[in-house]
């Protein structure tokens, strides 16, 4: 295979993964607590990377990136118990769309810590976005603003200030598998007091009653899968971005994550939207689409013309 052909080959398989990770996601939610499965994702994968440096040294972040690991621990573990609760409330596509905003809130947050300035077609996009939720919420007859969505909406603000904190975590001399090794131990540990709260309230844990198909062993190998896909997702990604040319190379495949989740909603649930509905979901991927494709556009005219 030629050379320029491998972080596009990477890439795919990173949102090719995500999409599974929502799968398996949607499944166990529908048979574990949501706090739990929130621990589960972290602590998991946290271990399978610890399985993985056995014989080496881990390496302790240093002081300095402590407080950017916290950060996005506590924004990536934030980010997950929304999308888990939108998961258990919307359909697989709704959530996936939601979460995927996360791009789109980068530069609001930008401006709100570091005061960069906001650029109009992030406005637009925002402006798009909420359009989109309000179509949600509407059957076609009635406008009602569920909840859910806008926890779904949380899933993608969260997720933007988990990638924030990821760049400043980058810049270090941490490896990806040692910085998701710390992002994910730190994250379970902020998970533990949920988990220990539905315990206290008297929460069922687990409960296997409404898939009778799906008994302890496969639970237990599901969660397994879905930690796998987790790492995936996070070093295919890794090497796709580190290969690349430019990051305007890889920019349109991360709505394939889209594509592959909406193909696992066919074959898998049957879920029907009305004609608002799918209306609301194009002008959120239209939003996310401008976002990241018409900066790179814009910056490449000029280049082209000259």
């Amino acid at each position: 295979m030629p050379r320029h052909l491998y972080p596009i080959l990477f890439m795919l398989i990173s949102t090719f993964s995500l999409s599974l990770t929502g799968l398996t996601t949607k499944f166990l939610a529908q048979s574990l607590d949501s706090n739990l499965l929130t621990l589960l994702r972290f602590l998991v994968p946290a271990v399978i990377l610890w399985l993985f440096f056995l014989g080496i040294k881990v390496r302790v972040p240093e002081r300095a990136l402590l407080k950017p690991l916290w950060i996005r621990a506590f924004c990536i573990g934030a980010s997950q118990a929304c999308f888990i609760y939108s998961l258990n409330q919307l359909t697989l596509v709704e959530s996936m769309v939601l979460f995927g905003t996360g791009p789109l809130f980068i530069p609001l947050l930008e401006k709100l810590i570091f005061g960069v300035s906001v650029k109009g077609s992030t406005m637009v996009g925002l402006l798009l976005t909420f359009g989109g939720v309000v179509l949600l919420a509407s059957n076609g007859e009635e406008w009602v603003m569920r909840p859910e969505l806008l926890v779904g909406l949380a899933s993608g603000l969260f997720n933007a200030g988990s990638q924030l904190s990821l760049y400043r975590a980058s810049k270090s001399s941490l490896n990806a598998f040692e910085i998701n090794f710390w992002t994910f131990a730190i994250a379970a540990l902020f998970a533990i007091p949920l988990v220990l709260a539905s315990g206290i309230g008297g929460f069922e844990m687990i409960n296997l009653e409404g898939n009778p198909e799906l008994n302890p062993y496969w639970l237990a190998m599901l969660v397994v899968a879905m930690s796998l896909l987790i790492i995936t997702t996070q070093v295919n990604r890794s090497k796709a971005y580190r290969l690349a040319q430019s990051g305007s190379q890889l920019a349109p495949l991360i709505f394939t994550n889209l594509l592959f989740t909406a193909i696992w909603q066919l074959l898998f649930f049957d879920v029907t939207f009305t004609g608002h509905q799918l209306l609301g979901l194009a002008l959120i991927v239209t939003a996310s689409s401008l976002n990241i494709l018409l900066p790179r556009c814009l910056a490449y005219l000029p280049l082209r013309h000259s």
